[in-house]
C-alpha cells in the first residue's frame, strides 16, 4: 500500500516540507532508508542520517533545523517517535486484517463466534465457547470449554487456552502460551507416590489490553482466579503461579 507525505501529515497532524507528493510503500531505519521507504528521526544519536539516507519522507520533530541540505521529504510533528509508532500500528493492523474460517479447524455447535473473526487451520475452539467480534485464532490455537475471549484479541498460533477461561478485550497471546493449566499442587500422602495432588477447579482471569510474550504460562487457581489485571505487559518465558494477581498496568520482564 502506498501513501502520499500530504497523506501521512494529515494522518499524523504534521506539516510537510519538501515534496507534498512524495511516496512510500514500506518503512525502514533511517541508516538503511532506501528511496520508497519512510523512516523517522527522533534521537539526536541518529541526526547524522538525516543527511545521508535515501528514504523518501522522513517522521521528524516540530523542532528540527537541518544544518545542511536534506534530500528527503520530512513530516514533521510534535513527537517524532510515537508519531511512528502509532504508523507501525497501523500498518501491523493492515497486515494482521485477516478474517474467515479455515479448514480443517473445529468450532463446537454450541460455541458463538462474532463478526470478522479469523479463525486459522487446525484451530479447536471447545463446547459453549464465546469469541467476539474482530477476534483473530491463528492456526493450532486451542480454546478449551466454557472460555470466553472478547472483541479485537489477537490468539496466535499454538497458543492453548484451557476452559473456563476468561480473556478480556484488546489482547495480544503470543505463540506458545498456555493459560489455564493447572498450578503446581501436591500435599504430602501416605501413599506409595508420596503425594497426592490437589485439584485445581479455578480459572485465569485476563483483562483488557493484556499482552502475553511467547512461552509465558498462567496457571490456574485452586479456587476462585489467576487474574492479570487491565493493561499489564508479560514478556516471553514467565511462569505465573495458580492463584497469583497481577496489578493493573504492571510490566514484567522475564
Amino acid at each position: 500500500m502506498e501513501f502520499t507525505a500530504a497523506q501521512i501529515a494529515n494522518l499524523l497532524g504534521g506539516e510537510v516540507s519538501g515534496n507534498p507528493d512524495a511516496s512510500v510503500s514500506s518503512l525502514s531505519k533511517i541508516e538503511e532508508g532506501k528511496v520508497g521507504s519512510l523512516s523517522f528521526l527522533s534521537n539526536p544519536a541518529y541526526t547524522q542520517y538525516i543527511y545521508t539516507t535515501e528514504a523518501s519522507i522522513v517522521i521528524v520533530d516540530k523542532n528540527f533545523v537541518a544544518e545542511s541540505e536534506v534530500k528527503s521529504t520530512l513530516v514533521k510533528v510534535e513527537d517524532a517517535r510515537m508519531a511512528f509508532a502509532k504508523l507501525l500500528e497501523m500498518y501491523n493492523q493492515m497486515r494482521l486484517a485477516k478474517t474467515g474460517i479455515e479448514q480443517p479447524s473445529f468450532i463446537s455447535a454450541s460455541a458463538k463466534v462474532g463478526n470478522d473473526c479469523y479463525v486459522g487451520a487446525f484451530t479447536y475452539i471447545g463446547e459453549n465457547v464465546k469469541i467476539g467480534n474482530n477476534v483473530k485464532l491463528y492456526p493450532n490455537a486451542y480454546v478449551g470449554d466454557n472460555t470466553s475471549i472478547a472483541d479485537n484479541t489477537i490468539v496466535y498460533a499454538g497458543v492453548k487456552i484451557y476452559h473456563d477461561c476468561v480473556i478480556g478485550s484488546n489482547c495480544t497471546i503470543h505463540s506458545g502460551v498456555i493459560i489455564g493449566g493447572d498450578g503446581f499442587g501436591f500435599a504430602p500422602s501416605s501413599s506409595e507416590n508420596g503425594y497426592a495432588k490437589v485439584t485445581h477447579i479455578g480459572n485465569v482471569i485476563l483483562e483488557d489490553h493484556v499482552e502475553v510474550g511467547s512461552n509465558t504460562t498462567i496457571d490456574r487457581a485452586t479456587l476462585g482466579s489467576t487474574i492479570v489485571r487491565k493493561g499489564a505487559k508479560l514478556d516471553n518465558l514467565i511462569q505465573s503461579a495458580h492463584n497469583v494477581q497481577i496489578g493493573e498496568n504492571t510490566v514484567i520482564a522475564a
